[in-house]
């Protein structure tokens, strides 16, 4: 779990003391209990449960973005995807990779005396080299609220992991196949590297063992969730390969048209909307009003990157591209996920613009390396994540986050998250380790899931030839997107 000084405040109220009636048996107030303490304990509580349920509807703006931007025939079919993965990623999260990533979550710093929620139990490794951890108390009986509003906020970023591949994958991928994924990816997947870094593992405590910064940061998820799941939008895409007709016979790409850009563009506003509650409730606490520079430093990051990739494609084609606007803000979004807490908004601008560079770059080279991404996924998500990775190491200012992951000096002092910027390059090394990692590990972790799964998988994870021509909305899931 990412330690921070705010997370007190989501068990504590405005004075981080204890509230054992309210928060963990959810009964009426009892006599001993501190009413505005109370009071800011319930008021971060709904902000955390606001946040996840803005993350949950990002899962709209997702299926709109994806389906507009492949073709009609295949409409129900990329819908579908976007819809069925929420269910299967929460199962496997719920019964499997909750525990795996965050059953080492000690809540007593955060729930007060005799309220710890999950006694830590690594599963796998010890101190600060912890990979995986054990613990299913969010099923039982003693499961607090705040426990269940940590899972549900938790879930709701697992879910975000699990839909990217469903960009870079559409209009040939067997049902049954992404299927397995939902479930692979909410069990093993996403929960691997949160272990790592949010559930309190070893990256997270390089601090400690490498001298790096604080460890591993990463506010709410450039690298935990978007770089993640644009490796696995990368592995899947190679595994499968292009669509058919997308390359010609001398290798040139060809474009293959959305079939409704305004869908598209709908969904893109819908993902802002949902990223204030990704970034600006990663506080976990309204009494921490850090929350109001996220989320200014969210919206200029999106702006810029929208801008500057309108005027960046017009200079390389001619012409104000919509997808590639689309994909700018996103790239911004994305960006600005890990730094956002940390930097200041003129870095936040710097950063859009950067990003949107990034990703009309990374989509023409994706494109001349014979990876084919409808949506432009592995260049939004993996390029954009790795890059917000990187940028809490350069541009991190040390004005918030001191103590991050725990983080403290031989005398006993909280270390500040500062990036090169300030001069510091321990926090740079940090963040690199960490994109490192993502780009070694958990690719190659990705790339033998959809390997194996295609091999042992009669006829493969592909769509026939015949089927793909067609339209996969038919052959896979039996009714058209439009009947027309």
């Amino acid at each position: 779990m990412r330690k921070h000084p705010a997370l007190k405040y989501v068990v504590g109220g405005l004075a981080g003391a204890a509230v054992p009636a309210l928060l963990l048996t959810g009964t009426a107030f009892a006599e001993d209990i501190d009413p505005v303490a109370a009071l800011g304990q319930a008021t971060n509580m709904l902000w955390v449960v606001i946040g996840a349920i803005l993350v949950i509807f990002m899962q709209a703006g997702f299926a709109l973005v994806e389906t507009g931007f492949t073709q009609k025939k295949n409409a129900a079919h990329v819908m579908s995807t976007n819809f069925a993965i929420f269910g299967l990623g929460f199962i496997g999260f719920l019964f499997v990779g909750f525990p795996l990533a965050f059953g080492g979550f000690d809540g007593t710093p955060y729930f007060g005396a005799g309220g710890a929620a999950m006694d830590p139990k690594p599963l796998l490794g010890s101190g600060n080299w912890a990979f995986l951890w054990k613990g299913w108390d969010h099923l039982g009986n003693g499961a607090t609220p705040a426990l269940l509003a940590f899972f549900l906020y938790m879930v709701a970023f697992m879910d975000t992991v699990a839909t990217i591949p469903t960009g870079s994958m559409a209009e040939r991928w067997k049902w049954k196949s992404f299927v397995i994924w939902g479930l692979f990816c909410g069990s093993l997947y996403y929960p691997l590297f949160a272990a790592w870094t949010w559930g309190g593992g070893w990256l997270s405590k390089t601090w400690d063992t490498m001298s790096l910064g604080v460890g591993y940061a990463d506010f709410a998820g450039s690298g935990v969730v978007h770089a993640v799941g644009g490796m696995a939008a990368l592995a899947g895409a190679i595994v499968l390969g292009p669509r058919i007709g997308k390359f010609g016979a001398n290798g040139k790409p060809r474009a293959i048209p959305g079939h409704n850009i305004p869908m598209a563009m709908t969904g893109c506003f819908i993902l802002l909307f949902g990223w204030f509650g990704f970034n600006a409730a990663s506080t976990f606490a309204a009494t921490d009003i850090q929350f109001a520079t996220v989320a200014a430093n969210t919206a200029i990051a999106a702006a810029v990157g929208s801008i500057v990739a309108m005027y960046y494609i017009t200079f390389k084609t001619g012409k104000p591209d919509p997808g590639m606007m689309v994909n700018g803000m996103l790239a911004g979004l994305v960006a600005i996920t890990a730094p956002c807490a940390f930097v200041a908004p003129w870095a936040a601008a710097v950063i859009g613009l950067v990003a949107a560079i990034l990703v009309i770059e990374a989509v023409f080279f994706i494109e001349r390396r014979g990876i084919d991404d409808p949506v432009g996924a592995i260049a939004v998500h993996g390029v954009g994540g790795i890059f917000g990775v990187l940028c809490v190491g350069i541009f991190a200012n040390g004005q918030y986050g001191a103590g991050w992951n725990g983080a403290k000096d031989a005398a006993g002092n909280a270390i500040k998250v500062e990036g090169l910027i300030e001069g510091k390059f321990g926090q740079f090394g940090a963040q690199l380790l960490g994109a490192v990692v993502i780009c070694t590990v958990i690719f190659g972790l990705a790339f033998g899931f959809f390997k194996l799964q295609n091999k042992f998988t009669k006829g493969g994870i592909r769509t026939p030839q015949d089927q793909e021509i067609e339209g996969v909305d038919i052959p896979e899931m039996g009714v058209l997107g439009y009947n027309d």
